[in-house]
């Protein structure tokens, strides 16, 4: 039966193998013209092609970038069959370790049943059953593993709402640390029982003071994650962060909180690398996806964004702190009702980059800001002050962005007066604002490319 089961996987690498062979190959061929005039439109923008390859090759019109995302993937799966296949996997399930689901703490029952899992070789599976609900204080699970973990969370996972127990760690839930090749899954629901820190947020009472709050899910120094199919909802603060981890795939999530709910940003990237999020619907009282310093090669593909405040990349430099983002893809976003669409922040006084950026095939329905670059975002009660030194923002790409919005100003590109943004192209876009009404762009200190397919246009200088 082993041999039967080798030989299948066999034959399975082998067509993923020429499948790739192949993608490869097309993607060698003469690009089509369209991409080429891309390319002039880029250089007479500032750009430097030959030093950005990679990032210009995702520019490519004909799919062949979401394919080969889409085999890595399948390929990644492969390997996780392979193993359970090959050795009859090992179940952990939470009640046998004491769970009651009934309402009462039961931490100490998932954290003997993690330990148990992680320690065993072989393929394992730790499994949350389904239609029970599971009380939960703050928990760290730690690795390294000796095994390939999946975690099948089928029923619901949710937070003590009692402030004191988080009295050791502030700013954590659920945490997963130094835990490589995880696969989490399985459609059940994390809530993070946030009211009672909303309650005492100070931008809900401006008479209390600010404090940290947990975020729900944290996957901290971690590789090759997998986490799909759960729904994640009422965060105390950020919904799931993913932090200084590589090689990551989130797909499929359901991410929900209200829209008067402060900071509960959806998905989270900070110092993480090469990281696809996919297929999956956000809708927070902040940024649906928010990527911060230290990221770099992040894709987010097929998104539905609201309500919250839409797609951002910062905010960047805060603290007089450099800051550094690159080779970030948005391909493929619905999003309505947010009061931001696509945004770039980031605070006077820092220092850095933020570079190699598209924004792409985007549609707006009643969004505040459609197109925002603000390179003077200040978070705070009293204006911040005027600085020299900001982050730098080079080398943006919109195109293929349509819709509606909120606002009179549909297209905002804010930059430093002394660190000018540089190559920022511009490329069918059309956003009028809501009831048909004509709509305009500001743009103030900015090296741009616009086509004639663009509206509303920068005014000339």
């Amino acid at each position: 039966m082993r041999v039967q089961t080798r030989q299948v996987l066999v034959v399975i690498y082998f067509i993923i193998f020429l499948s790739l062979f192949s993608s490869y190959n097309t993607l060698k061929e003469d690009p089509p013209s369209s991409y080429n005039n891309y390319f002039e439109e880029v250089v007479a923008a500032g750009y430097d092609p030959q030093a950005y390859l990679s990032y210009f090759s995702t520019i490519i019109e004909d799919g062949n970038f979401k394919d080969l995302i889409q085999l890595r993937s399948e390929i990644l799966s492969l390997q996780r069959l392979g193993t359970i296949a090959s050795t009859s996997a090992k179940t952990v399930n939470v009640d046998d370790f004491g769970a009651t689901a009934d309402g009462t703490d039961d931490t100490e029952a998932f954290d003997k049943a993690w330990k148990e899992a992680c320690s065993s070789k072989g393929a394992v599976v730790l499994e949350v059953p389904q239609e029970k609900s599971y009380l939960l204080k703050p928990i760290r699970f730690s690795g390294p593993c000796k095994s390939n973990l999946t975690i099948q969370i089928y029923g619901t996972i949710e937070a003590s709402d009692d402030r004191s127990d988080y009295e050791e760690d502030s700013r954590h839930w659920l945490t997963f640390e130094n835990v490589d090749n995880l696969l989490i899954e399985g459609g059940g629901n994390i809530n993070g029982n946030g009211k009672i820190w909303w309650d005492n947020s100070c931008k809900i009472n401006k008479h209390l003071p600010c404090k940290d709050a947990p975020t729900a899910l944290t996957f901290y120094k971690s590789k090759n994650l997998i986490v799909r199919n759960l729904n994640i909802q009422d965060a105390q603060q950020i919904h799931v962060s993913f932090d200084k981890c590589t090689n990551v795939q989130a797909s499929s999530l359901t991410v929900k909180a209200p829209e008067k709910s402060p900071n509960t940003d959806g998905i989270h990237v900070t110092h993480t690398q090469n990281i696809q999020i996919t297929n999956s619907v956000i809708g927070t009282g902040d940024d649906c996806i928010s990527i911060v310093s230290g990221s770099k090669n992040v894709q987010a593909m097929d998104i539905t964004c609201g309500p919250g405040h839409g797609i951002s990349i910062g905010s960047l430099g805060s603290g007089n702190s450099k800051a550094y983002v690159s080779d970030v893809t948005v391909d493929g976003a619905k999003l309505s009702g947010t009061t931001n669409g696509v945004r770039i922040k980031t605070w006077q006084g820092g220092s850095g980059t933020a570079s190699n950026i598209i924004f792409q095939n985007i549609e707006m329905n009643n969004v505040r800001n459609p197109i925002i670059i603000d390179q003077n975002y200040c978070d705070r009660h009293k204006p911040c002050k005027e600085q020299r030194s900001a982050v730098q923002v080079k080398n943006v790409a919109y195109k293929n962005i349509k819709g509606t919005s909120a606002s009179e100003v549909a297209i905002k590109i804010n930059c430093s007066k002394n660190r000018p943004c540089q190559g920022i192209v511009l490329q069918n876009v059309n956003i009028q604002e809501q009831g048909d009404r004509a709509a305009k762009a500001i743009c103030n200190n900015v090296k741009l490319s616009e086509g004639e397919d663009v509206f509303p246009q920068c005014p000339r200088p």
